[in-house]
């Protein structure tokens, strides 16, 4: 399983001893080769035991009803950063970063109750014009009959706004918040820069001492409704800079939250649109399915490809018995494949008739906190690319995607505006 991509996966998936698949390996996302790899999972081995995986041995869970089984579970499976949180890789005691993603109740609750009222119906309506007003912008500014990056110039530079917005960072540093959202999440085999935990280690470093002199700034002045006046002045976080993992830990977490889920949903769109022509067609005739399409969008790219818990006791599930302390990988990713729950899983279906039925979000406490204004960027965005009336954005090469299992991003696709 961890030796170089085959030329045909799915041959490739049927020749591999049940035994010996490991669906943690990140060549199987950044080479897009995943799908008959879950496809034999689900239907052969649902929950499956891989002993000698790249990250170490672990469960995986590959169908939706047991993946919301383990999900909203959250007493059976723990989330907690100290019993190994919830990535495949396993981080040294001294080196893990808790957030209340990674943290179980009562903790997990107090420290997400800060936060929340940033994502809030009214506070969501208030961002609606700003988020608008940028959009067209971006997309004004956009080269006709020429090819250029659609993740540079559009999905990153709107959801780089939005987070500036969010952390009422300075604006013309933005991009800084983008670098180190990467540089937190980038696999340090990937062959990229950030080759080791010291050198990742050491830029973040940087990012925590710029947030740490806008913390105090923000804890010196009354409320305000961003994300660090809320957890300066909240009464469950505002002492977090006394306990630096920690206060690393959430703020790296919102970032990446607002970054990665909406980045990649933006390109995976345009992928989407390109490979089903039909529905953009039908999108173009009928925009009023844009509020359809945005969750089909969410399922179809599944930005977040797995979420990990640990077993607090003995479990069963579909038969099998999960040990305490076992590791258990939730891939979403096979979840929103699953022809049990969803009907044409592979198929891009912007009518579907239950479009938010997708565990991209995931469930139970540790759903997304941010899932509603995700949603909203996406849909302002098609609402002002249907406005404009243009043809059709040509995707002109395939996309570059990263070397990642958590993560299902796009770091670069080439596309035109006809002219």
């Amino acid at each position: 399983m961890n030796a170089p991509v085959q030329a045909d996966p799915r041959a490739d998936a049927q020749s591999v001893p049940l035994s010996q698949i490991d669906v943690s390996d990140p060549h199987l996302y950044q080479d897009d080769t995943w799908r008959p790899w879950f496809e034999r999972l689900r239907r052969e081995d649902p929950v499956h035991r891989c002993e000698n995986g790249m990250y170490g041995a672990y469960w995986s869970v590959t169908r939706y009803r047991d993946i919301m089984a383990v999900d909203t579970n959250h007493e059976a499976f723990s989330s907690d950063a100290y019993m190994g949180g919830i990535v495949l890789r396993d981080l040294p005691v001294d080196k893990r970063r808790p957030s209340f993603i990674s943290m179980d109740p009562p903790k997990h609750d107090e420290q997400r109750k800060t936060v929340s009222p940033i994502v809030a119906p009214g506070n969501l309506a208030r961002m609606a014009d700003t988020i608008r007003e940028r959009t067209n912008k971006v997309l004004d500014s956009l080269p006709r009959g020429e090819t250029f990056d659609w993740v540079d110039l559009v999905a990153v530079e709107l959801t780089t706004m939005m987070l500036a917005t969010l952390f009422d960072f300075p604006f013309e540093e933005r991009r800084k918040l983008t670098y180190w959202s990467n540089v937190a999440t980038v696999n340090t085999r990937a062959g990229t820069e950030v080759d080791s935990e010291e050198k990742r280690n050491e830029i973040l470093d940087v990012a925590m001492a710029e947030f740490r002199a806008l913390w105090e700034e923000r804890a010196k002045q009354d409320p305000r409704p961003d994300l660090i006046s809320m957890l300066a002045h909240g009464e469950a976080t505002r002492d977090l800079p006394t306990r630096p993992h920690e206060f690393m830990g959430n703020l790296l977490l919102l970032v990446v939250g607002g970054n990665d889920t909406t980045r990649n949903s933006m390109s995976g769109s345009l992928l989407a649109m390109n490979q089903f022509p039909d529905e953009f067609r039908k999108l173009k005739d009928n925009p009023g399915l844009i509020p359809s399409m945005v969750p089909e969008v969410i399922r179809w790219q599944t930005p977040v490809i797995h979420m990990r818990r640990t077993a607090t006791r003995d479990v069963e599930l579909a038969g099998k018995t999960i040990r305490a302390g076992d590791k258990v990988a939730m891939w979403y990713i096979s979840g929103n494949r699953d022809e049990d729950a969803i009907e044409r899983p592979d198929d891009f279906i912007i009518d579907r008739p239950r479009p938010r039925q997708h565990l991209s979000f995931g469930f139970g406490i540790h759903r997304c906190v941010g899932n509603r204004l995700a949603e909203m960027q996406l849909m302002i965005l098609w609402e002002e690319i249907l406005r404009r009336d243009w043809k059709m954005i040509e995707v002109m090469g395939p996309p570059v995607r990263t070397y990642s299992n958590l993560l299902r991003s796009i770091s670069s696709l080439p596309v035109r505006i006809p002219a």
